[in-house]
């Protein structure tokens, strides 16, 4: 098994479970930056960039690669798209089961596992069937 056929918004899945393990609230910020729109003294607006803003971030970008990465047809194509719907599976129960899951941010990371899960197959099977070719074709 090769380090390809691991899925990768497992990342996410860890990342969240470590931070929420250390006890990290997902809604405090990390950074904050002034916006130009702010007027004051009236009210200065600023744009908060929260733990959770962060894991999201995180998972959109394991998605994005993990759907490159079910364009292309190998063993260990497989064998990421099983271990894809394992990840859905563990991301689920421990969405119902763990209250420190009970968040959007994780119901988030769940939802990327889904469409991992679902365009994956989706993919694969398209590629698939580009690649195997039917019939007599031109003599």
């Amino acid at each position: 098994m090769s380090l390809r056929s691991i899925p990768l918004i497992a990342i996410a899945f860890i990342l969240y479970n470590l931070l929420a393990l250390v006890g990290i609230d997902f809604n405090a910020a990390i950074f904050s930056v002034p916006m130009p729109s702010s007027r004051p003294p009236e009210s200065i607006v600023k744009w908060v960039f929260t733990w959770g803003d962060l894991l999201i971030m995180v998972t959109l970008l394991m998605l994005f690669i993990e759907l490159l990465k079910s364009t292309y047809t190998s063993t260990s194509s497989l064998v990421d798209h099983a271990l894809s719907m394992v990840l859905m599976i563990v991301c689920l129960i421990e969405f119902l089961l763990v209250k420190q899951a009970a968040t959007s941010v994780f119901f988030i990371i769940m939802f990327a596992t889904v469409i991992d899960v679902i365009a994956g197959y989706t993919i694969g099977i398209r590629v698939a069937k580009r690649d195997v070719s039917f019939g007599g074709g031109e003599n």
